[in-house]
């Protein structure tokens, strides 16, 4: 798809692939059959370099990070409150929703149900409490947030 949509890099310039398997010895096996060698075929009239990855040494990321970083927005005053929501959604047979707890920082919660008027699958439904639950956050203020779910899929 890559050599179809980006053809003109492809003719145009060497292109070099960095990667730590050994990508470059199975594309260039002849014994190689199905799809690896219809590829192989797609890529042979290219100047493809697959070369192996190597480690950067953790001074030289630095340097670099030091030196092309540039600040675009002056450090916001950093303050200690912290909101803390739970989320969380579900599917019933009548259609699907969301809950939403806030605890604001002198404690006091803030209870929030959400009706989807659209049938969707159980992720989406975490997706759709944790997005609401953000966006609420931001309309009260909530400047540092604590999120709590079941879902370490949608949280991360």
């Amino acid at each position: 798809m890559a050599t179809r949509k980006l053809l003109h890099y492809f003719t145009n310039h060497e292109v070099v692939v960095i990667t730590s398997y050994p990508l470059g010895d199975i594309i260039h096996n002849r014994d190689t059959m199905g799809w690896i060698s219809k590829w192989a075929l797609k890529l042979m009239g290219h100047d493809i370099r697959y070369i192996p990855c190597i480690a950067i040494k953790s001074s030289a990321l630095i340097d670099f990070v030091g030196e092309w970083m540039e600040v675009q927005q002056p450090t916001p005053n950093v303050t200690h409150e912290y909101w803390t929501m739970y989320f969380d959604g579900s599917i019933i047979a009548l259609g699907s929703g969301a809950g939403v707890v806030l605890i604001s920082i002198d404690g006091s919660r803030l209870c929030y149900a959400i009706y989807l008027h659209f049938s969707t699958s159980n992720n989406a439904v975490e997706y759709e409490a944790l997005i609401n639950g953000l966006r609420i956050a931001i309309k009260l203020g909530a400047m540092r947030l604590y999120v709590r779910g079941d879902s370490e899929l949608v949280i991360d």
